[in-house]
């Protein structure tokens, strides 16, 4: 085995056993030692210290020696990993894996659950970023790409650290709130002070003579935030939702972006860490010194790798080799909930890779509800629909056709394209062959 796919071997076996992966600088040192690389030579290319590597290390033989049944050291680490790898490394069938918790690959993935697929090191930046006074995270994607599941376990995270969390999903609230921004903002204070399990006292802070976003702060700043003991997370999921009401928009993300900057010199706004999460950027100008969107840290989630999606497989009893993932990449490429469905119902169903992608396009195939909610939605946009037609029927050395900053918006939003540069595709093979005499 090379060094990749002795560490994607490894990665499996530990994600069986403990639902996790190693991390960057465990990778690192694995695949370091591997090579036969000296922990000096490691740490230098992680720009650590040679102590923490050798710490690192000693934890990683460790964990090895209880996983492989056997002492596992740097200087037997290759030859004791070939032995387990030949004697038991992807059998037809695990039964162990093979079981009733088997989750329907719909929405978020649960913490604690062995089908959650870490894309490291994404993981690791979010949870020390969380620790930061003041901190303003940004998670950005597509729908179903997973950031609902990574926002959960974000949370679960600095609970743990011992923070208060509040989640609010912006696709829930009434379109009638999103009518008028006093109304808008003080929903969001008293959804606050609800997570907080706090009495309401909007209308001790309120004032129309100082304006909602004045009073907004002044809730938080003389009200919320003295409450806390502990540093506060709070997330906003698909915040996408506010940028199709411009006014709202442009005063609220203004005044988050305030906030940020007021942590950088307040102890007490430092107690509030900001987590945003949406699909895209929003079509709508924000003046580049109110927008939240410049500043914190960005995490763009990417779609699976082959080594991921093998992974996956494994957790679902499927003894997948690289041909079997690359056919199935041809197809939806690495898309997380395209890829999870596919895996669960060939696991669950028994249903041959083969069979699969000879129904994948057709109404009895997997995909076929998620195809026809797509195909609605653009039946009912025309204009969106032509575009995704033309996408669908292009070549590949054809230039793609001109779209306007609302159609990239829509249709990046939806997770049909993929953004290249200034260009425009469809997200992958399963879409353009199923669009292609529908549109």
């Amino acid at each position: 085995m090379d060094a990749t796919a002795a560490l994607d071997a490894l990665n499996r076996l530990i994600f069986a056993k403990t639902g996790k992966q190693l991390n960057t600088l465990q990778s690192a040192v694995f695949c370091g030692t591997w090579l036969g690389q000296k922990y000096q030579d490691i740490a230098a290319s992680c720009h650590c210290s040679d102590a923490h590597i050798k710490t690192v290390g000693a934890e990683l033989w460790e964990l090895l020696s209880q996983l492989l049944g056997e002492p596992v050291s740097k200087k037997n680490l290759r030859s004791a990993l070939e032995r387990w790898n030949a004697a038991s490394f992807l059998p037809d069938a695990d039964p162990a894996l093979v079981t009733s918790d088997w989750e329907f690959p719909e929405g978020q993935v649960r913490v604690g659950s062995r089908f959650y697929i870490q894309r490291p090191p994404i993981e690791d930046r979010c949870y020390q970023t969380l620790l930061q006074p003041g901190a303003l995270l940004r998670i950005k994607a597509p729908r179903q790409m997973g950031k609902t599941s990574l926002l959960a376990r974000m949370l679960h995270h600095a609970q743990q650290q011992g923070m208060r969390t509040i989640m609010l999903d912006l696709q829930f609230v009434d379109s009638k709130i999103f009518q008028d921004l006093d109304r808008f903002l003080q929903w969001f204070c008293a959804r606050v002070t609800r997570g907080l399990e706090l009495p309401l006292q909007l209308a001790d802070y309120w004032h129309d003579i100082f304006g909602s976003k004045t009073s907004c702060k002044d809730y938080f700043e003389g009200y919320l935030l003295p409450q806390l003991e502990q540093p506060l997370v709070l997330a906003l999921d698909e915040v996408d939702e506010v940028f199709q009401y411009p006014e709202i928009a442009d005063n609220f993300f203004a005044l988050l972006r305030g906030w940020h900057e007021d942590a950088k010199n307040n102890e007490l706004w430092q107690k509030l860490r900001l987590v945003l999460a949406h699909s895209t950027e929003g079509y709508i100008p924000l003046n580049i010194n109110q927008s939240p969107f410049n500043v914190g840290l960005p995490i763009e989630l990417p779609e699976f790798n082959a080594a991921q999606i093998s992974t996956l497989a494994h957790c679902y009893g499927l003894a997948w080799q690289t041909a079997q993932v690359e056919q199935l990449m041809n197809l939806v490429g690495g898309h997380p909930y395209l890829t999870h469905i596919a895996l669960y119902h060939m696991a669950s169903e028994q249903l041959p890779l083969e069979a699969f992608l000879r129904l994948a396009l057709t109404e009895a195939g997997l995909y076929s509800n998620h195809l026809r909610r797509h195909l609605l939605v653009l039946q009912q946009q025309p204009q969106i629909a032509s575009v995704v037609g033309q996408l669908a029927r292009q070549s590949a050395t054809e230039t793609p056709p001109n779209l306007t900053a609302v159609e990239i918006f829509q249709l990046h939003r939806m997770g049909l394209i993929q953004l290249q540069g200034s260009q425009v595709r469809l997200r992958c093979e399963l879409y353009r062959q199923y669009f292609s005499d529908r549109l």
